[in-house]
């Protein structure tokens, strides 16, 4: 079997990014010529969609190739916003969802949106390589514990929640540190919160963390934060999951269908940092439920490794392949 990846980001030019229209279109161009090429092999395209202007400008031009090129199409729909998306999004777009031989969703959340709004989609989970990541032992921290958030600075994930949940942890736990590990344009918004709280020598914002060290980072944190206020199944949370790091989230989207409250780990409500903060400390506290949770979390971890999640993915290329040939 032989695929091929079409991405929709060249190599940028410097200052294209004061230019966001011009630089769609010039992406947009070769993106197509790419696409047409693909779909002339291909049995399956496979497309990665999301909400919003990366539905239009990416999913959407790919399902209209693959329509002229009469190619099977499966859109795996990601993102926790489908929601507002599809309420607020012309017609066209729940019909040109409508005409995929088949939708699929990492999450039942998502699945549950599709439904309300007229259309059948099937579960593949995320996947976690756990090659790559793995548990560390369990270390005494003292009064030193370290935290992390593994998200962009983006409004959606509502970094000043966890700042403030961490400076009543802080109380407790005096020694204790918190890194940001993201980029995004809320960076200096942010950077003013920590000083306005006096935590500067105690948030660290390492900027975007490269996959290869992705688990280095896992392994020197106590636990993880996940404060967002949009969601749909998290790939930190499995990472964090199979790194052996005990996760505090809120229950936005469709975490608590990945989450088993006070199994694997623990929710709260979106933008309560009081809340946040009270079950950090009962993790940091208390060292037998943070061993249950990091227990649970890897064996949940190894239902998202790649054997189990591969045989899902050949099922649906072949009935995707069968559907289109079948009158």
């Amino acid at each position: 079997m032989s695929n091929w990846f079409v991405p929709i980001r060249p190599i940028d030019r410097p200052g294209w990014g004061r230019l966001p229209l011009i630089r769609a279109g010039v992406r947009l161009l070769p993106y197509l010529l790419h696409l047409w090429q693909a779909a002339a092999r291909a049995g399956v395209m496979h497309i990665l969609a999301n909400s919003g202007w990366a539905w239009h400008l990416c999913a959407a031009p790919a399902m209209l190739v693959a329509r002229l090129r009469k190619t099977p199409v499966i859109i795996n729909y990601r993102g926790g916003n489908a929601d507002t998306f599809f309420a607020a999004a012309p017609r066209h777009v729940l019909r040109t969802l409508a005409r995929a031989s088949l939708r699929v969703t990492p999450s039942t959340f998502l699945r549950r949106v599709f439904s309300r709004h007229g259309l059948t989609a099937e579960v593949i989970p995320n996947i976690i390589d756990l090659s790559r990541f793995a548990p560390a032992p369990p270390r005494s921290f003292g009064d030193a514990p370290q935290l992390v958030v593994t998200r962009n600075l983006e409004p959606i994930y509502d970094m000043p929640t966890a700042i403030h949940a961490f400076a009543r942890i802080k109380q407790a736990f005096p020694q204790a540190r918190l890194t940001l590990a993201g980029s995004g344009p809320d960076l200096a918004r942010l950077q003013r919160l920590v000083a306005e709280i006096g935590l500067q020598g105690s948030v660290h914002f390492s900027g975007r963390v490269a996959n290869a060290d992705m688990p280095e980072l896992y392994a020197s944190a106590d636990c993880m934060l996940n404060p967002s206020t949009v969601d749909n199944m998290p790939i930190s949370i499995l990472e964090a999951f199979a790194s052996g790091v005990p996760v505090v989230s809120t229950c936005a989207g469709g975490i608590p269908d990945l989450i088993e409250e006070g199994v694997s780990g623990l929710l709260v409500p979106i933008g309560d940092h009081k809340a946040m903060a009270q079950e950090v400390l009962r993790v940091l506290q208390d060292a037998g439920l943070a061993m249950a949770l990091r227990q649970a979390g890897l064996a949940q971890a190894r239902q998202y490794a790649w054997p189990q999640v591969r045989r899902q993915w050949l099922d649906a290329y072949r009935r995707a392949v069968v559907a289109r040939r079948t009158p």
